[in-house]
């Protein structure tokens, strides 16, 4: 007996879309896009970080979709690295303030220009490459200012399904999302 068809449940607006139907990289800040944007510390002063797993299997989406997941983010953590090795993420720069060279940087490496990448921040570091990027995107709880350069703001908080939001919405204009999906629904 086959399974009824199952048709994916999306829906975006067709300009963001064509925003994203080129999009072949995308940059990920860490505190307060892929985590709630808290910072916790032991006594000891380790710092522990916490990710939904939304957001990591959107990260792996995209790989398998070829697309580039690439983080760029302020600050540096043995938990971090730990998260970023377990999805596979190899583009990363870590300690990074000046986010501008460094997505310039890995555009360079994949042989990509400005126009074929998204990204998704939460505060001022992110607004130079935000403002570079084809499809800019932020987290409902980001900063002012950087909301007012998103392109697309999901209705998911950072940390809570904020960057799957956007992993989904470029794999639905890459036209790989039904793909992935029925591999995996059927």
């Amino acid at each position: 007996m086959s399974l009824p068809y199952l048709p994916p449940r999306l829906n975006f607006d067709p300009a963001l879309l064509l925003r994203a139907q080129d999009v072949k990289v995308v940059f990920f800040d860490v505190d307060g896009v892929l985590t709630d944007g808290g910072l916790y510390f032991t006594e000891s002063g380790e710092t522990l970080k916490r990710f939904h797993s939304l957001d990591g299997h959107g990260l792996k989406l995209l790989q398998q979709a070829g697309i580039t997941p690439a983080v760029i983010t302020g600050r540096d953590s043995a938990p971090l690295r730990t998260r970023l090795a377990a999805l596979g993420v190899t583009h990363v720069r870590y300690g990074t303030e000046d986010k501008r060279p460094a997505a310039e940087a890995i555009l360079a490496e994949l042989g990509l220009d400005w126009s074929q990448a998204a990204a998704m921040g939460d505060d001022w570091p992110d607004a130079p490459v935000l403002r570079r990027v084809a499809l800019a995107c932020a987290p409902r709880t980001a900063h002012a200012e950087v909301l007012g350069l998103a392109h697309y703001v999901p209705e998911t908080a950072a940390g809570q399904g904020a960057a799957r939001a956007l992993c989904d919405l470029i794999l639905v204009a890459s036209g790989q999302y039904a793909r992935l999906w029925h591999a995996r629904s059927a």
